[in-house]
């Protein structure tokens, strides 16, 4: 090799070995995050368990209590304002509609 090869050669390894320093650097950073946001994740699907879980023993423990309201504020509506109760409807059609046909794509 001449003297001009050789630098280049050297010079060319030195590149590749930084290159390949820098992504185990790149990779190390990459995975600390990861395990930082799988943590943060942990810990707020913890918190909203608590929180729906108590919701959920609410409406479980007074489902009748619940239901009767709703059933006192739709007579309300219908009283009051009869083309509100018209839209109320006609939205959980189309909604049931909806779900209907996602369930036969499936």
């Amino acid at each position: 090799m001449r003297q001009n090869e050789k630098i280049l050669f050297l010079y060319g390894n030195i590149y590749k070995n930084n290159f390949i320093y820098y992504h185990i650097i790149m990779e190390e950073e990459l995975l600390n995050k990861i395990k930082k946001y799988e943590e943060e994740i942990k810990y707020l699907k913890e918190r909203l368990e608590t929180y729906s879980h108590s919701q959920k023993e609410y409406y479980q423990k007074n489902k009748h209590v619940v239901n009767e309201k709703s059933k006192e504020r739709m007579k309300k509506i219908a009283q009051e304002n009869p083309d509100k109760l018209k839209e109320i409807n006609r939205k959980a059609y189309l909604k049931r509609k909806e779900k209907l046909k996602n369930l036969e794509n499936k």
